[in-house]
């Protein structure tokens, strides 16, 4: 039930809202005869689809202490054996369709339960693991302290989910962009290079910062990333594998960074971040790849050394969402779904910036090129990070 912070979810209400998905948009209209578990979990569990009905505070899930988790249990098991009889008739396209868009928005639930955990435990005065045992770190440096900046050309670029398979509305139509001639670093930026900007002053000086980051500095007291301790002088980072030095992982990239902390970090480097469709052109001919959910290692990782890896920019996926500079905005000719799932992206396209990549915790085949994650530019709960551009 620990609900640590208001944009955040218990792990009980996960679990819910993930079967209330497939109860609510497919079973409940394409399995003939369904009966609801529960008439009161169609409002209890929807998350914002206002079209569809009612639902509580979001910042208020906490207080569900009933149903309990054993209802919760039940109400999976229920909702999984009606999902089966539903496979075993003639399902039609728009059903089908549905239920790959629920699957992957469990995927997605996957990645925020981890998220969520990570902050609950951060709060716990115990500070308890998720993974317990050592974190491998490969030894001797990496090209931490040589960054080097891999040039893209300009021209027209075509952007957007292309080929078969799935995506979200928000990928699509696929459209041409001009690109001037790029640049983007080869890796993201490391907690050490980040620690010379906390060390420059970087939190102190309002010409770094936009407006609204300036005020977000000095409303909410940031002097560091997001799960950044400094006791005694011995600073430490904390994980979904507990509390680390910071000189452990000062090769790796910096994390649960807000976007208008990456912007001044950018400044004070005297680089920029780069746009949302500079990085698809980039990473749209790499193959997905990187240190993601299915490595469990579930924190960043330092990048490979150059010598070892040949491809012009790397950890493009995994490790952390990467914050562009671009708003988040409806490609031109952008049609949300039909219905109350027309809610599920397009009603957020304000006042949200694009991230793009995936992270630690982000499931391989979940993502590709094409895909925008998108958040408040203030948000650090989540696997943030850097990376420059020119």
């Amino acid at each position: 039930m620990v609900q640590s912070l208001p944009e955040g979810s218990p792990a009980k209400w996960h679990l819910a809202h993930t079967a209330w998905f497939f109860e609510s948009f497919v079973l409940g209209e394409f399995l003939r005869g369904y009966e609801l578990f529960n008439h009161d979990f169609p409002w209890l569990f929807n998350s914002y689809y206002q079209s569809f009905s009612q639902f509580p505070e979001k910042r208020l899930r906490a207080s569900f202490s009933r149903p309990g988790l054993d209802e919760i249990l039940r109400y999976r098991e229920y909702v999984d054996e009606a999902m089966e009889r539903l496979f075993e008739t003639s399902l039609e396209p728009e059903a089908l369709l549905r239920i790959e868009l629920g699957a992957n928005h469990e995927e997605q639930h996957q990645e925020l339960l981890l998220t969520d955990i990570l902050h609950a435990f951060f709060t716990n005065p115990l500070r308890p693991a998720y993974l317990e045992g050592p974190l491998e770190v490969e030894p001797g440096t990496t090209n931490a302290g040589t960054r080097r900046f891999a040039a893209f050309d300009g021209g027209l670029h075509e952007a957007g989910k292309t080929g078969g398979g799935f995506c979200f509305d928000n990928e699509l139509p696929r459209h041409k962009v001009w690109l001037e001639p790029y640049e983007l670093a080869d890796r993201l930026v490391t907690c050490g290079e980040f620690a010379a900007f906390i060390a420059d002053g970087g939190y102190n000086r309002p010409e770094l910062w936009l407006s609204a980051g300036w005020d977000a500095v000095k409303s909410n007291g940031w002097r560091a990333p997001l799960y950044w301790m400094d006791e005694g002088g011995d600073r430490s980072l904390f994980t979904l594998r507990g509390e680390l030095p910071l000189a452990l992982m000062e090769n790796a990239p910096v994390s649960h960074v807000s976007y208008f902390e990456a912007d001044a970090y950018a400044r004070w480097a005297g680089r920029r971040l780069a746009t949302e469709f500079e990085w698809e052109a980039a990473a749209d001919s790499q193959p997905v790849a990187g240190n993601l959910l299915d490595s469990r290692r579930l924190t960043p990782a330092q990048a490979p050394a150059s010598s070892k890896n040949q491809r012009p920019a790397h950890q493009l996926f995994g490790d952390c969402w990467e914050w562009t500079a671009s708003a988040y905005l409806g490609y031109p000719g952008f049609k949300p779904l039909a219905g109350s799932l027309g809610e599920y992206n397009g009603k957020f396209m304000s006042g949200q910036m694009v991230l793009r990549g995936g992270s630690c915790i982000t499931p391989a085949a979940h993502i590709r090129a094409s895909y925008r994650n998108f958040f408040p530019p203030e948000t650090r709960w989540q696997f943030s990070g850097i990376r420059l551009a020119l």
